[in-house]
């Protein structure tokens, strides 16, 4: 099966332009060879990142899919260039994390289809690699096990310690969880971006705010250990996945970040900014 992103380095060698599909999981767009989107099933979308601002509904986003597009939101509705471009950024390295890694899928190229926001901004694909390897390594060193990304959020009933510090996603995450949804799940209940709902989440694990999840009933039931390593039932040493659920590191308490930035236009060269005031951000919150 051949790799998502030599599949794209083809495409960008070819100059194509169309829609890079991949069955339900999502599409990849591309003018001239250029990923100009990207959208996946997992991830919130544009719209929904847009609407999650309260300045316009999801209904006249899509009203605008056939009806001006890009050109028409800008001109009449209340979001910015800058906004528009930050939203854009997030949905895109939101579904360049779980579309390039993706295999067991058969693509299809459907040669001039292009999304209704238009080919207003490009990432080149060695870039989107190297974004998705580093948050990848963000989410291990701030908790080692990818468990808490698919289980559903449950916040410990009482707090570890005397008190917390949350940044603003997860107050968000929260507020809004209840034990049934997973991250992926609340980013698009709450309008972000699911990355940043997923950074947020192994923080909370990493500071003790989250339950671990119910026994499997088919396992025999076995008390947790303390970061000790050892049952202190049994004494003897548990699975490393047992571990990694209830081996607490110490607090880290996060902190509320900056503002958006510099106003941004639709140069190439703003996306780089933008990517790195993402970072920064994300680091901060």
């Amino acid at each position: 099966m051949t790799r998502l992103d030599t599949l794209l380095a083809g495409l960008a060698r070819e100059q194509s332009t169309g829609a890079l599909r991949l069955g339900r999981n999502g599409t990849i767009f591309l003018s001239e060879g250029r990923v100009t989107y990207m959208e996946c099933a997992q991830t919130p979308s544009v719209e929904r990142l847009l609407a999650a601002r309260g300045l316009v509904t999801e209904a006249a986003l899509r009203g605008l899919q056939s009806d001006g597009g890009c050109e028409r939101l800008l001109a009449d509705g209340p979001i910015t260039l800058g906004e528009l471009q930050y939203a854009v950024l997030g949905v895109v390295l939101d579904a360049a994390f779980f579309l390039l890694p993706m295999s067991g899928t058969r693509p299809k190229f459907r040669p001039g289809e292009q999304h209704w926001l238009g080919g207003h901004w490009f990432f080149d694909v060695p870039g989107l690699v190297r974004e998705c390897a580093r948050r990848r390594t963000q989410l291990a060193q701030t908790w080692p096990s990818a468990e808490v990304d698919t289980l559903p959020v449950r916040p410990v009933p009482r707090l570890p310690g005397h008190g917390v510090t949350l940044s603003r996603i997860q107050w968000e995450v929260i507020v809004r969880a209840d034990h049934k949804a997973t991250p992926l799940e609340l980013a698009k209940q709450i309008g972000r971006s699911a990355y940043s709902v997923l950074l947020a989440v192994r923080r909370l694990a990493a500071a003790g705010l989250l339950a671990p999840p119910d026994p499997d009933p088919a396992v025999p039931a076995r008390k947790a250990a303390a970061p000790g390593q050892h049952s202190a039932q049994t004494g003897e040493e548990l699975p490393r996945r047992e571990r990694q659920v209830y081996a607490r590191p110490p607090h880290d308490p996060g902190a509320s970040g900056p503002g958006l930035g510099p106003v941004t236009t639709g140069d190439p060269s703003d996306l780089a900014l933008l990517m790195r005031l993402k970072k920064a951000l994300e680091e901060l919150s």
